[in-house]
């Protein structure tokens, strides 16, 4: 028989949220994470690109996800300074 284990390191699951819709659509994939049996690790990486503390505090109430693991708190910039910001915070979290 086959044994359908990863070969070698296997790291957590990492859902990453930035912006309002994608919290959205990761809310359930967490939670099915949460449920699985056997238990799945995963952590939950927040850009921080919506710096507003109501708006994420609300957000994670709302759709009841837990409060992110990881914060990477990028902050208000230009697109092109977010995306970059969010490229070299995200990495050391992969390394």
């Amino acid at each position: 028989m086959i044994d359908p284990r990863p070969v070698g390191p296997v790291g957590p699951v990492l859902c990453v949220v930035g912006a309002r819709p994608n919290y959205m659509k990761m809310a359930p994939i967490v939670r099915a994470l949460d449920r699985h049996v056997p238990p799945l690790a995963h952590l939950l990486v927040h850009t921080g690109q919506h710096y507003d503390k109501d708006m994420n505090d609300r957000l994670f109430e709302d759709l009841d996800l837990p409060r992110p693991d990881i914060n990477l708190e990028v902050g208000s910039a230009s697109h092109a300074v977010q995306t970059a910001e969010v490229m070299r915070r995200f990495e050391p979290v992969i390394d």
